[in-house]
């Protein structure tokens, strides 16, 4: 397949009599569900990349953008998705970073090549706006910024978590905590953040590492990939069962990642005085704000927000998959689900329902 790619001159003499197209879920109108419509690939502009994409996660962001959590949507009708993997198909003017035949994670964060201009493709009496990175489509037109190369040699299932998932909730815990040998932390929530959070901690040696939640299947996930404690909040008071555990301390560092502004505020609640840090990494809905005690702050309580866990994408890409996809088995745990593409509004409601640990759209036709 990857020779076949390398003979771009076949494939550039196909294009020009056959149109390449691609089928997308696409976001029309805002709660209502995903179109899956057929589009027509544009040609490369520099900086473009074409990407056959192997697998999409789906993350938060999409559920907020399809809700409008943060207000009107200008670009409808758009695509989505911003974290997968896939092969590289097609490289516009300029490009160096990657080439035909490469295995790449494609990510929202940016990261070294061309900042790549947003895009449109044409449907059925229909013009599709799409930015420098979208997911759920077969064939996607990516900025070469977005993109980062992976040998072929790891698999494009769990190669596809390092696009996000692993970058901002192991990068918070690398990055953004720097956590020590010993020193304790919780996680709200153990969603996709919430897992590779837990995954970074166990590798840094944490102890212990609590994760609360509401739904126990998730919790058994989280225990399986390295809490030393599981707490399900419908079952007691987090705060009073974290005391338990820490000694009345409180603990050296805290981890919200599912968006809600009573967990944010529990979050900074558990962390201990006199340098104790509470990082935010979910996201609230447009307007809505946390409350915590300004004495908190003044007794050395810290609290922060993360954009992508810190990550430097081209650093911490190969980082993370050497330390994490030595063994695929390893990741399983995280990925509750996966669909095809015309499933996709089937995984955004499980997602709603927060029955989901990390989904994956899975797209046939790529060597994997």
């Amino acid at each position: 397949m990857e020779g076949f790619f390398q003979r771009s001159w076949i494939y550039r003499r196909l294009l020009l009599v056959y149109p390449m197209k691609t089928l997308a879920a696409i976001l029309v109108q805002l709660n209502a569900p995903l179109e899956i419509v057929e589009l027509e690939i544009p040609s490369l502009k520099r900086g473009q990349v074409l990407v056959q994409i192997a697998y999409s996660g789906l993350c938060h962001t999409q559920l907020n953008e399809w809700k409008g959590s943060k207000g009107p949507d200008p670009f409808l009708p758009h695509t989505l998705g911003h974290e997968g993997s896939g092969i590289v198909l097609e490289v516009g003017e300029g490009v160096t970073k990657v080439k035909p035949g490469d295995h790449v994670v494609l990510s929202w964060l940016k990261g070294t090549g061309l900042d790549a201009p947003s895009t449109t493709y044409q449907g059925p009496n229909i013009t599709v706006n799409s930015g420098a990175i979208s997911t759920f489509l077969e064939k996607a037109v990516i900025s070469e910024n977005r993109l980062i190369p992976i040998p072929s040699e790891i698999p494009l299932k769990e190669a596809a978590l390092l696009g996000c998932a692993i970058p901002t909730g192991a990068g918070v815990v690398m990055n953004n905590m720097q956590i020590k040998e010993g020193q304790s932390v919780v996680i709200f929530g153990v969603g996709g953040i919430g897992l590779s959070a837990i995954l970074a901690a166990k590798h840094a040696k944490a102890n212990p590492i609590i994760a609360i939640d509401i739904r126990s299947e998730k919790l058994e996930k989280a225990e399986l990939l390295g809490a030393t404690h599981i707490v399900n909040s419908l079952d007691c008071n987090p705060l009073t069962k974290i005391s338990e555990i820490l000694g009345n301390n409180g603990s050296d560092f805290a981890l919200e990642s599912v968006g809600r502004k009573e967990v944010m505020e529990m979050a900074f609640q558990c962390v201990r005085p006199f340098g104790g840090l509470c990082v935010l990494a979910g996201n609230l809905p447009k307007g809505e704000k946390i409350q915590i005690d300004p004495f908190d702050l003044i007794k050395g309580k810290k609290i922060i927000g993360t954009w992508g866990g810190g990550a430097n994408i081209d650093r911490d890409v190969p980082l993370f998959a050497n330390i994490f996809l030595k063994d695929a088995n390893f990741l399983k745990p995280m990925i509750s689900h996966e669909v095809k593409l015309s499933e996709i509004n089937e995984l955004m409601s499980a997602l709603n329902n927060g029955q989901i640990a990390r989904g994956l759209i899975g797209f046939g036709g790529v060597c994997i």
